[in-house]
C-alpha cells in the first residue's frame, strides 16, 4: 500500500502547526508531537513498527532544524539567546546524538516506543510540577557542566528523535542560572545542532534498508518532512513572540497533559487497561 491519504496529509500538517508553535512558546522542539503522529501514519500506511518508529524519529529531528531556527532568530531579537552556551551545549549535544541515533538503529519498535513514552511523561511531569525560579540573567556556568549536560542530552535527543530543548530547560533553570526566557531562547539555538547531528546520523544509518516509503533518503522520509515543516516554520515565529508578551502558565499545563496521554499512548497504557484509545 504505502500511500498517503488527504487525511495523514492534513494530521500531519495539524501537526506542524502545534509543534511549531509549541517549539518557539516552550523551547521543546515538538518531536514528543511529530513522532506519534507521523508512526501512526507510517503504521497506516502498511510500513513496518520498526521502521516507522525510526523514520519519524529521524523526520522529526530533521523539521526541528528549520523550526529552531526560526524561532530562535525571534528570540535573540528579544535578547533572550544566550549563543555562547547554545553553542557549548549544541556542539556537544550534536555528538552524542550521533551515537543515541545509532543505538536507535539497532533496536526494536517496542524499546524505543516505549523508551519514547516514558521520556514524554517525565518532561510532562516536569512542566506539571516542578516551580518556576523567579526570573534571573543567564549566565556561561561552568565549562565542564555544560559538556555534560549538552553529552547526556544529546544522547537522549539521538536515541528518541527529540531536539533536547525541552529536556535541557529546567537544568539551564535550575542547575546553570538561567532565567526562564534565557532558557527557552537559548534551547531553540541548541536544537539547531542536536536536530542536525541526529537527523545526519538517521540518514546514514538506514541507507540500505529495505522496505522503507517512498521519498525516503535513509531513515528521512521527505514528503513527511515537506507537511510538517511548512507548517511549523511560521507558527515558531507566532510561537516565540507570544513568549515575551503572554504567561504561559495555563498553556504549559494544557500541553503538558496532552504529552501525558501521549506518552501513556505510545508506551501501550491504554491498550493494558483496555481502553479504546
Amino acid at each position: 500500500m504505502l500511500e498517503m491519504g488527504s487525511l495523514q496529509v492534513g494530521v500531519l500538517l495539524a501537526a506542524g502547526l502545534v509543534t511549531g508553535f509549541s517549539s518557539g512558546l516552550l523551547g521543546v522542539g515538538g518531536a514528543f508531537v511529530m513522532v506519534p503522529v507521523q508512526f501512526w501514519v507510517l503504521t497506516w500506511m502498511g510500513l513496518d513498527a520498526t521502521i516507522a518508529v525510526r523514520i519519524a524519529f529521524g523526520t522529526s529531528l530533521l523539521v526541528v532544524l528549520p523550526t529552531a531556527i526560526s524561532s530562535s532568530i525571534t528570540h535573540h531579537r528579544n535578547g533572550a539567546v544566550h549563543w555562547k552556551a547554545g553553542i557549548i551545549l549544541g556542539l556537544t549535544g550534536a555528538t552524542s546524538a550521533s551515537l543515541g541515533a545509532y543505538i536507535a538503529s539497532q533496536l526494536s519498535a517496542g524499546y524505543l516506543t516505549t523508551t519514547f513514552g516514558l521520556v514524554t511523561i517525565l518532561l510532562a511531569a516536569r512542566m506539571l510540577f516542578m516551580a518556576t525560579p523567579e526570573e534571573g540573567q543567564a549566565h556561561d556556568g561552568r565549562l565542564r557542566w555544560l559538556i555534560f549536560w549538552g553529552l547526556m542530552f544529546g544522547f537522549v535527543s539521538g536515541i528518541i528523535g527529540v531536539g533536547g530543548g525541552g529536556l535541557m530547560i529546567p537544568v539551564m533553570i535550575y542547575f546553570l542560572g538561567f532565567g526562564v526566557h534565557e532558557a527557552v531562547g537559548t534551547a531553540n539555538a541548541l536544537m539547531i545542532f542536536t536536530a542536525l547531528g541526529g537527523s545526519v546520523s538517521y540518514l546514514f544509518y538506514g541507507l540500505g534498508v529495505e522496505g522503507l516509503p517512498p521519498y525516503s533518503t535513509g531513515y528521512l522520509n521527505w514528503l513527511q518532512f515537506a507537511l510538517l515543516a511548512v507548517s511549523s516554520i511560521p507558527t515558531a515565529v507566532v510561537g516565540a513572540k507570544a513568549a515575551h508578551v503572554l504567561s504561559s502558565k495555563k498553556l504549559t499545563i494544557s500541553f503538558a497533559i496532552v504529552l501525558m496521554l501521549i506518552g501513556m499512548k505510545m508506551m501501550g497504557v491504554f491498550s493494558w487497561i483496555g481502553l479504546p484509545i
